[in-house]
């Protein structure tokens, strides 16, 4: 479950298979056409910092911040690549102070007929962690 030993004393939250209708693709094809991408989505917080005394929201990361700032780096316009729209969601989340590490999964569900999938994860820990 934990990716990284470094993230043992902490609290993963995620949001799983958030479904985005969007403009993603390289190839002439692909281009002026809206496609179905799922996005997985986990990050670590420390449990010092967000185990609720109280049982308020106030207590823990709450990722109602998530979805807003994926819609606005879709609403940019087209992507040509997973790993640039990979690599925005992990900036996004990263910025957040108390998330120590995300990762991220795309996955375009329309590009092959005999595959499910075609996806990019990325991992990554916050650069200042000890």
């Amino acid at each position: 479950m934990y990716p990284h030993p470094k993230l043992i004393d902490c609290r993963r939250v995620f949001i799983k298979n958030y479904r985005l209708d969007m403009e993603i693709g390289a190839y002439p094809h692909e281009k002026n056409r809206v496609q179905y991408v799922l996005v997985n989505i986990e990050f670590w917080v420390p449990l010092a910092a967000t185990t609720p005394k109280n049982d308020d929201i106030d207590e823990i990361v709450n990722h109602d911040f998530v979805r807003p700032g994926i819609q606005a780096i879709v609403s940019r316009g087209h992507i040509n690549l997973q790993e640039t729209l990979c690599d925005a969601i992990v900036e996004l989340i990263l910025q957040h102070p108390l998330v120590v590490a995300t990762r991220v999964s795309t996955e375009k569900r329309e590009v092959y007929p005999d595959c499910e999938c075609a996806g990019v994860e990325v991992f990554k820990l916050k650069e200042n962690l000890s």
